[in-house]
């Protein structure tokens, strides 16, 4: 645990890469509650991962943009069945969770937060009658869980600059002001894993491989190389004053992207060899691209979608986006969901269920018309049935018309 609270106060060692801090002192400090989530982890996580790499910060853009977009629907349960609502406070917060953020923008903040860190947090702020008024994501490096027993925690602690504020749980329903939606974590019982990293090591080699073509762009589209320079007659070579005067003489006059395709002129006895291997011996763009299509593999995101090469027919457009909505934003969208109904169900005295709307989703019209297509000629349904099916209410028909197509 030292060694973590080191890392804590000091940050990671220069040129180490954040991704491959030591999982097993990770895990184990935030099991044990006994510091928060490592800032200077999320932070660089964020930096290097999300800021600095753009395949990352795609995946993760697509996925929350277009996850966000899909509109809420409310279903409320009685005993003549379930019927959709067409307003509800439940509904007016969600469209707009708080002042200073519409629903989309609050549904984009959350699952950016669950996709970087695997945690996202959300806090409700109360009414007078209980229920809650609005809603505000919080950033996943400034909570602490306090594990409890039986796998519910004591409380949540969320330290903003030198403010920290307890919100506590309910030990039998699990109930908080704070929802915490998690990503399944192997090794952690309190926090998730996210995609991110997953990715890591990826990253790494996509952002090395970038900063390795912006140095070689820098320095004129050239490697590096070694200027030879013979012994004179008596077997003498240059004093040091003299190779540092050469050195700095050929970085003013031929170094940097200023000077790409300048003509070298030097006297004496000189030979230049190129000491770095060509582009093509280490193909660095098919590398890149390898990185760029793992990186995408760990978010569920097809690589053409994040501007990696490959076979980008319109054909092939669709598809991807009809299988990023059934891979990987729908199974997310139902996580969430399923999540909200449990939280926000407490609230409130109406028995309710909160869906979404899967027919203003563009990219999932050819399976839908499909199925509308199957459902119109089951001859052996009535209207309503077929209705129901495709998810609109019963109409009042008397008993012989209810058997007609």
């Amino acid at each position: 645990m030292k060694r973590f609270k080191d890392l804590w106060k000091k940050g990671l060692p220069s040129g180490r890469s954040p991704f491959n801090s030591d999982a097993n002192v990770f895990a184990e400090t935030l099991i044990s509650g006994s510091t928060y989530a490592p800032s200077n982890r999320f932070d660089r996580l964020v930096n290097e991962g999300y800021r600095q790499n753009v395949i990352a910060y795609r995946c993760i853009t697509v996925i929350s943009r277009a996850l966000s977009s899909v509109p809420w629907l409310l279903y409320k349960r009685d005993r003549h069945g379930e019927h959709e609502l067409e307003s509800h406070p439940l509904l007016t917060l969600l469209n707009s969770p708080s002042p200073r953020q519409a629903g989309s923008s609050f549904m984009e903040e959350v699952v950016s937060y669950l996709l970087l860190s695997g945690n996202s947090y959300i806090e409700a702020i109360l009414g007078g009658d209980g229920a809650p008024v609005a809603l505000f994501p919080v950033r996943p490096d400034r909570v602490r869980i306090m594990p409890g027993k039986r796998g519910v925690p004591n409380s949540y602690h969320v330290r903003i600059n030198e403010t920290v504020r307890d919100f506590t749980v309910d030990p039998m329903s699990g109930q908080s002001r704070i929802l915490h939606i998690k990503l399944f974590h192997p090794m952690n019982d309190w926090y998730g894993l996210s995609p991110m990293e997953a990715a890591s090591k990826s990253i790494d080699q996509h952002n090395a491989v970038g900063g390795h073509n912006l140095a070689l762009l820098n320095n004129g589209g050239r490697p590096s190389g070694a200027l030879m320079i013979k012994p004179n007659e008596n077997g003498l070579g240059l004093s040091e004053g003299q190779r540092s005067s050469l050195r700095k003489d050929l970085k003013r006059a031929y170094e940097g992207s200023d000077n790409a395709g300048r003509v070298m002129v030097l006297e004496g006895d000189f030979e230049w060899r190129e000491m770095g291997l060509t582009p093509k011996d280490l193909d660095f763009v098919e590398g890149k691209n390898m990185s760029a299509r793992e990186i995408c593999q760990a978010f569920g995101v097809a690589p053409m979608l994040a501007g990696v090469p490959g076979d980008a027919t319109f054909a092939n457009y669709r598809e991807a986006r009809f299988h990023l909505w059934e891979d990987t934003i729908l199974p997310l969208l139902e996580l969430l969901v399923a999540e909200f109904n449990l939280w926000l169900q407490p609230y409130y005295k109406e028995n309710f269920r909160l869906g979404y709307d899967l027919d203003g989703i563009q990219a999932l019209a050819p399976k839908r018309e499909a199925a509308w297509q199957k459902i119109a000629a089951a001859d052996f349904l009535t209207i309503n049935e077929k209705r129901q099916a495709v998810g609109y209410g019963p109409i009042d028909m008397d008993s012989s018309n209810l058997n007609s197509k």
